[in-house]
């Protein structure tokens, strides 16, 4: 690989991401006024988003080669923003077109409430795991990984930082991110449906900022920031929640042209290239070196996780676009081989959740071990099946309450 691995692309897994079902969208863009109706290709690429993020959960295993990472500059990370501000769009945006503003405003923050208490739930359980793993294991290693280590270090500070979420578990950042980005919502529908490419245009001058003065929110009790830094990850999240508004009234914020199509599909090569032909990543490393000596800052010629840095950023969105408009994924995502992805995708925030936490717990398992296709395949495909059976258990019973009928009084 010519991209030099970065301890931070490794800390996050996904495709996005993630992902979770507030979070993504469930309507299918159309280019006329006709209701929005859902799209197969969402809920495939949400499955496949929370199979990435499991898999890569669990580092260490041959099967992490074989994840979206490995191929691109993005990974599912980038996929899962984008996607939770396509869904808050789609969900939320007529709400804000007309009606109650409080109640539109107090619609997307009871949202934002439920992921904080799930990322709390899922935090204090996979403290748990590793606190067994050390007692009752002997793998007293699980409390130096996934910045548990300032738990027993610091307790006190460290208590306090986990309900603030300025101490985050490796692995468990995301929802942090999302919820916040959720609390702004509001007020970015509201400039968004009026103005929408001036919304935009703050959107991309606060990411530079953000990368320029490596402005972040504080972590505490360590030093630094966010993982993921809120100020330069709100751009992909606003121009999700701008798209998922333009669908929502059957529109697109950014149509199909087949020149853009054709630069993205070019692009995407050319990183397959760079990633993966070791003369061609060596070529392009020199090149952004070159810019990098010129004077440009380290978020437009570098691969920067926490500031989502420009080669990260427009990976992502040229994968979007491309695979957005590539008409075989209509027919693969209608197609019976998708169908657990379908149902992991239509599932999202169970699906996300519990994976995390079993993630957590097959790190304890795979902690004394190494790369093994056999026990890695058996761990891994166990926890896949256990997730897909979960999401049709919930989606069959979610259908059985939709159809009961209410008895006579």
């Amino acid at each position: 690989m010519s991209l030099p691995e970065l301890a931070s692309h490794r800390a996050a897994g996904l495709l996005g991401p993630s992902l979770i079902r507030a979070v993504l969208p469930s309507a299918a863009p159309k280019e006329t006024s006709a209701p929005v109706g859902r799209d197969a290709r969402l809920d495939m690429f949400r499955g496949i988003a929370l199979v990435m993020i499991f898999v890569n959960h669990v580092p260490g295993t041959v099967y992490e080669n074989f994840t979206n990472r490995n191929f691109g500059f993005s990974d599912a990370a980038e996929a899962f923003v984008f996607m939770s501000g396509m869904a808050a769009g789609l969900a939320y945006s007529n709400r804000f077109r007309s009606g109650s503003l409080w109640a539109a405003t107090a619609k997307v923050w009871a949202r934002a409430r439920q992921l904080y208490l799930v990322h709390i739930a899922i935090t204090m359980a996979s403290l748990a795991i590793f606190a067994a793993g050390a007692l009752w294991f002997d793998l007293p290693e699980l409390l130096t990984k996934n910045n548990v280590a300032p738990l027993f270090q610091k307790p006190l500070s460290t208590i306090i930082g986990i309900p603030l979420l300025s101490h985050q578990l490796g692995y468990l950042n995301i929802l942090p991110l999302y919820m916040t980005l959720l609390l702004i919502t509001p007020l970015v529908l509201l400039a968004g449906l009026r103005k929408p490419w001036l919304v935009l245009s703050a959107s991309i001058l606060l990411w530079a900022v953000a990368g320029q003065f490596r402005l972040n929110l504080p972590a505490f009790p360590n030093s630094g920031g966010w993982f993921f830094d809120p100020f330069a990850w709100q751009i992909l999240f606003v121009i999700g929640l701008l798209s998922g508004a333009a669908m929502k009234a059957g529109s697109r914020f950014i149509p199909y042209h087949r020149v853009l199509f054709a630069a993205c599909g070019l692009f995407l090569l050319l990183v397959l290239l760079w990633m993966k032909v070791p003369p061609v990543g060596k070529l392009g490393m020199s090149g952004l070196s070159a810019l990098s000596q010129a004077g440009l800052p380290f978020y437009i010629t570098w691969f920067d996780k926490t500031f989502l840095a420009l080669p990260r950023l427009l990976h992502a969105l040229a994968l979007f676009y491309f695979l957005g408009h590539l008409p075989v994924m209509q027919r693969l995502a209608s197609s019976a081989i998708a169908a657990p992805l379908r149902l992991m995708g239509r599932q999202g925030l169970a699906v996300f959740s519990i994976g995390t936490v079993l993630s957590m717990f097959l790190q304890a398992v795979k902690s004394a071990r190494q790369p093994d296709p056999i026990f890695d395949g058996l761990i891994l495909g166990g926890g896949l099946l256990f997730l897909v059976a979960l999401a049709w258990l919930l989606t069959r019973t979610a259908e059985l309450s939709r159809s009961k009928v209410p008895s006579a009084p």
